[in-house]
């Protein structure tokens, strides 16, 4: 950026503007507008997202995110439909929720990493069934359900997730794996008392 106020009459008339003026001028390219601007709201920003966020470290660097954004994207600013500090902290409170979320979804992925990789192999499962029950009847009993009734029967009975759980870990609504778990829990019960599977 070029040295603010190099021009002395330039930034006499600039430090006369309001916020709403400079950042038209900034949307125009005007780097020296940007200086007061940035100075402006460079401080509520701050605040905004430290209330999101709480972490002091990432809220700086989502606050330094959002005034390049601020730089980058001003030219959309309209006058006519608000402040421009309603315009930046509405970017701002946008930002730091992004960042909330991806770092849930990050963390998310994580948990579900660590529990596939904790989870006993097939076998270990089969091997906790009732000692009653053939281990390779019910092998073939859980093969002989659809994948996401053996993944849910699986999860809740041998990890001890809850429909809710379950429904999260498999990105799918609680409503059908409520169903797909009941249909698959007939399922088995019939393949292994029985010797049949539900059509």
């Amino acid at each position: 950026m070029s040295p603010p106020d190099a021009d002395p009459d330039a930034a006499e008339q600039r430090a006369k503007l309001g916020l709403d003026e400079l950042m038209v001028l900034v949307g125009r390219g005007d780097q020296d507008a940007f200086v007061p601007v940035y100075t402006a709201v460079s401080g509520p920003v701050l605040g905004l997202v430290r209330r999101v966020l709480r972490d002091p470290a990432q809220s700086e660097e989502v606050t330094q995110d959002v005034l390049v954004e601020v730089w980058r994207t001003a030219g959309r600013f309209r006058p006519e439909q608000g402040s421009a500090l309603t315009w930046v902290l509405t970017l701002a409170h946008r930002r730091a929720v992004d960042r909330v979320r991806s770092s849930q979804a990050r963390t998310e992925r994580e948990r579900r990493v660590a529990l596939l990789e904790t989870a006993p192999p097939f076998d270990d499962v089969v091997e906790q069934v009732e000692t009653g029950l053939e281990q390779q009847q019910v092998r073939r009993c859980l093969q002989s359900l659809t994948e996401l009734q053996r993944e849910s029967v699986v999860l809740a009975y041998y990890h001890g997730l809850t429909y809710r759980e379950v429904a999260e870990f498999l990105s799918q609504p609680l409503g059908t794996v409520k169903a797909r778990m009941r249909d698959g829990l007939m399922r088995l019960r019939d393949c292994l008392y029985e010797g049949e599977v539900r059509p």
